[in-house]
């Protein structure tokens, strides 16, 4: 009886916890949908125009490239650091790691508003801002250590025999990684394919401070748009939706994946 009891409790907790979770974001979708300018539901009425509304007025098909230029190339930088410094650090064993690996992941500690002023004037005395590259670059370098922290831990997990094994059967350095290492750690590196595409995507800041103009990217695009239609929710919460549908399809396709790999984030060191 204890069992059933125990068994029952713990749906209706996850019950309310999904209640708790999902409410906010159907309330959301329900204001993006609604033809009420405050974002009332209104039963059995969709207004998907709000959608095409807030593509054209907020010029979202430009914002949109530029931040999928902006995220493909610096989650593709990131990724190829990250795994090559993880694999370094956490396999082969690099000359003078006790220092060099703190002082990598002391970047994951400074925060961006503590350098963004000096870092404004060294890419505008390079001729960097107002520039993809110029952001792209930014974005690396921001999001290495952290992906080094990730990667390093995940081929740290790998059992040495592996790599032993191959060594003595005549692989390299490049090949331990391509064929050895890199699909046991296929989970590790989608989980960071997630989250590097979230955070870059998401960056509202640094794309304030050095874009403008054509150059703007969807956050940017939607603070501009929000700004202009403050009475207007259903039309701002339709334009949320778009400049999230990106990473929410992307999180769709991978879940699997991505909760597999952060389940391997308790990750042995």
């Amino acid at each position: 009886m204890s069992r059933k009891l125990e068994v029952v409790a713990t749906y209706v907790i996850l019950a309310v916890l999904a209640v708790a979770v999902l409410f906010p974001v159907g309330a959301f979708v329900g204001a993006a949908l609604s033809p009420d300018r405050a974002g009332r539901p209104v039963p059995g009425v969709f207004e998907w125009n709000n959608f095409v509304i807030a593509w054209q007025d907020a010029d979202f098909a430009q914002a949109m490239t530029v931040s999928l230029t902006i995220t493909c190339c610096a989650v593709a930088g990131q990724l190829i650091l990250a795994t090559i410094g993880g694999y370094g650090f956490g396999v082969l064993g690099v000359s003078g790691q006790k220092v060099l690996y703190p002082l990598i992941i002391l970047g994951m500690m400074i925060s961006t508003e503590a350098i963004i002023v000096p870092l404004y004037y060294q890419f505008r005395s390079l001729g960097l801002t107002n520039t993809l590259p110029g952001v792209i670059l930014i974005h690396i370098g921001m999001g290495v250590p952290f992906g080094i922290f990730w990667m390093r831990a995940a081929f740290r997990s790998l059992p040495t025999s592996l790599f032993e094994s191959a060594e003595l059967d005549g692989a390299g350095t490049v090949r331990m990684l391509w064929s050895v290492a890199l699909p046991l750690v296929r989970p590790a590196i989608t989980t960071l394919l997630l989250l590097s595409f979230m955070w870059t995507w998401n960056d509202y800041f640094i794309s304030l401070v050095f874009l403008h103009g054509e150059n703007q990217t969807a956050t940017v695009a939607l603070g501009v748009f929000q700004g202009r239609h403050l009475t207007l929710f259903n039309l701002m919460a339709a334009g949320g939706l778009i400049v999230a549908a990106p990473v929410l399809i992307l999180y769709v396709i991978f879940q699997r994946k991505f909760i597999s790999g952060m389940l391997a984030g308790a990750l042995k060191e």
